[in-house]
């Protein structure tokens, strides 16, 4: 049965559960590590509200529908498939195409909470905000992660705790729009730098990389003080860190965008993942909370742990029963406009959506305060493991230069 207005507003039993549509990738070249995580988080959190007697005494109830996030049809056809099922709402950890997405869940009005990470998300949401307007990004756009790193790079340098070999810095792009606008913001960010930081080269990469052979003889013949691979499928991350310690560009600092945060980069990479820098713009803290959180969810998730979208579909759950707590889950512009006015504070720090694109909130780059919003995190493999090594308050370790440093 298609949801109309009219079924929408149809009143609820109070043993009706309450249903979370969402759409996970369970099959594809990509992602699907991302993905299972998300399941997992909400997964957890689902068990937990409903353990404690669920919302105003509904249950909650997961209805998990296969997407394909590469093309517009198979996204498409999830986010219909989940609305004609009755969702309640739409929990999405991220799908590549956006618009297909928003205009399936705009067209009932559904509140839709995704972790998108992109900025042109936020650009079609500000084009029609009314249209939009139970459509939210639960964290920020995926440029924070250029202006970030640049800024990770000064503080770093500032601190003492690392001399770059020089001010160059060489991005080795992938060529998806995702990527794209990473590179151009962090370019961006280096031209702004009053000649802190000089752009040494731009070298292309297109998935699936088959050698990263010639990659490593572009590096080699920049040089630069900082290196950034921006990419982000985690298995071809590992083997560029095996290829790379074969024969390193000596004394550079290695950034691999967000990619290591999937469990597969860990467990392919081995030992040299050792010493790469990597960051996420959501994660999950290891405060008292998130310290609570990791050990709850590796004791139900035994193996590697996805330290970005587990905790992130984790505080989405606990985001909206709050939400429901409070509202008729059945009126969605309700849902919506308290969602508008809610600060939920998570494992993956602050949430909040009250600005003009309806998106968190990056700690340091758009506030100054710790709790303000979530902070951008930056993780460097020690050990063998992710330690937090900025921003403060949350690190948990210090920057360590890497062996070929």
């Amino acid at each position: 049965m298609a949801v109309t207005a009219a079924t929408i507003a149809a009143p609820a039993l109070a043993a009706d559960p309450i249903i979370l549509g969402v759409p996970t990738a369970q099959s594809g070249p990509v992602g699907v590590a991302d993905q299972k995580d998300w399941m997992n988080g909400v997964t957890m959190a689902v068990e937990e509200i409903n353990a404690a007697g669920g919302v105003a005494g509904r249950m909650l109830e997961i209805n998990n529908v296969d997407i394909d996030i590469l093309t517009p049809e198979g996204t498409l056809a999830a986010f219909q498939n989940l609305n004609e099922a009755g969702a309640h709402a739409i929990l999405s950890p991220f799908v590549l195409i956006p618009q297909p997405a928003m205009e399936a869940a705009a067209a009932t009005g559904i509140p839709y909470l995704h972790g998108n990470t992109q900025q042109a998300s936020l650009d079609l949401f500000k084009s029609d905000p009314q249209k939009y307007r139970n459509i939210f990004q639960i964290d920020v756009a995926e440029t924070f992660y250029g202006s970030g790193f640049v800024k990770f790079l000064s503080d770093l340098k500032a601190s003492g705790a690392w001399t770059p070999k020089n001010n160059k810095i060489h991005i080795v792009q992938e060529q998806i729009g995702y990527t794209q606008a990473i590179s151009k913001a962090t370019q961006d960010a280096i031209a702004a730098s009053g000649g802190e930081w000089e752009l040494g080269a731009v070298t292309d990469i297109q998935f699936p990389v088959q050698d990263w052979a010639p990659v490593m003889r572009a590096l080699k013949e920049t040089d630069a003080g900082a290196i950034m691979i921006d990419h982000w499928v985690a298995a071809e991350l590992a083997s560029f860190a095996q290829t790379f310690a074969v024969d390193p560009v000596e004394g550079s600092l290695v950034y691999l965008q967000y990619g290591p945060s999937q469990p597969e980069f860990l467990d392919l990479a081995g030992e040299a993942a050792n010493g790469f820098v990597w960051g996420s713009v959501i994660g999950a803290y290891n405060d008292e909370m998130g310290a609570a959180f990791r050990a709850a969810y590796q004791a139900k998730f035994p193996g590697t742990m996805g330290l970005v979208y587990s905790g992130a579909g984790y505080d989405t759950v606990h985001l909206m029963a709050k939400v429901w707590a409070e509202t008729d889950p059945g009126n969605f512009d309700a849902v919506g406009n308290a969602i508008r006015s809610i600060q939920h504070r998570g494992v993956s720090g602050l949430y909040r959506f009250d600005n003009d694109t309806q998106s968190g909130t990056s700690y340091p780059n758009q506030t100054d305060d710790p709790e303000g919003g979530q902070a951008h995190l930056f993780f460097q493999v020690q050990d063998g493991e992710h330690k937090i090594i900025a921003p403060s308050p949350f690190e948990e370790s210090g920057f360590q230069p890497a062996w070929w440093m």
